[in-house]
């Protein structure tokens, strides 16, 4: 099953200027702002200045991207450059100062015009493959934002669409132990808001594991700017081996996939 049809991993994402700052988004922790950009179009933009900076951004592109990859709906991402000259102009002092902290190269996903929160009462209820495709999703980049209080579902011409990944893959926050990290369950999805509704996790984790090859994993992990890794970091001789380390992960974490889709069909035998 693939929620949204066949999808062709790019080897580029694209890269606009923003031009216009419209209106935070003040629901996120991050302060992320709608932002009209050089091409016309509206994004979300995710600020590099803003709470675990450059990390949030990388969860966010990889996540994101893998969710495209596995065929779910993600809206598009792209690379936004921001002038320091659009800061000094914003009345809000909080806001000036996170533009002016994140000059450079920030990212975005494209503004769902009208879109609304998805709302686990709302009928009819999520597709179960559909349900099952996203939880596994989810427990295969460790995300601990879709649940009941924090959904980051919406719902667009009447499709569900999963925006909000930066706190996934929490582990680089530190890089300690990250392939054992790699292998191990995810307590967390016992809160996921599709839980209920994901009753055929065995077949999408046979359909899903299947689309990640470690090609698509190597596109995916070589978008990943090199202004982002800080030069490879403490751990890392220089920004190809950080990214390695991402690959290196994402792939152990594929071939234990039996590990956390356990975990997540046992926490569902536990809420019904």
């Amino acid at each position: 099953m693939s929620s949204s049809g066949t999808y062709s991993q790019p080897t580029t994402i694209k890269t606009v200027t923003a031009t216009r700052y419209i209106t935070p988004l003040r629901e996120g922790g991050s302060l992320p702002a709608v932002v009209e950009a050089d091409d016309g179009e509206l994004y979300v933009m995710k600020f590099v200045g803003a709470g675990h900076g450059p990390k949030a951004l990388i969860a966010e592109l990889l996540a994101g991207e893998v969710g495209q990859a596995l065929g779910l709906r993600v809206p598009e991402i792209v690379f936004i450059e921001l002038d320091r000259a659009l800061g000094p102009s914003e009345p809000d002092a909080e806001i000036r100062d996170l533009l002016e902290a994140s000059a450079g190269l920030n990212l975005g996903l494209r503004y769902l015009r009208n879109a609304f929160s998805f709302n686990p009462l709302l009928e009819p209820p999520p597709a179960q493959d559909e349900a099952s495709d996203i939880v596994w999703f989810d427990v295969y980049v460790t995300n601990v934002d879709r649940t009941p209080r924090n959904v980051n579902i919406l719902i667009w011409q009447g499709e569900l669409w999963l925006i909000d990944h930066g706190s996934c893959l929490y582990f680089h926050h530190t890089w300690n132990g990250y392939l054992e990290h790699s292998r191990t369950p995810f307590a967390h999805i016992k809160d996921h808001v599709l839980l209920p509704f994901a009753g055929a996790l065995g077949e999408a984790d046979a359909t899903l594991k299947s689309r990640l090859t470690p090609e698509v994993i190597g596109e995916i992990v070589n978008l990943i700017p090199e202004v982002w890794l800080g030069g490879g970091g403490a751990q890392f001789a220089n920004a190809d081996e950080h990214r390695q380390a991402y690959a290196e992960y994402l792939l152990s974490r594929l071939e234990a996939s039996h590990v956390f889709v356990k975990e997540a069909r046992d926490a569902r035998t536990q809420i019904l």
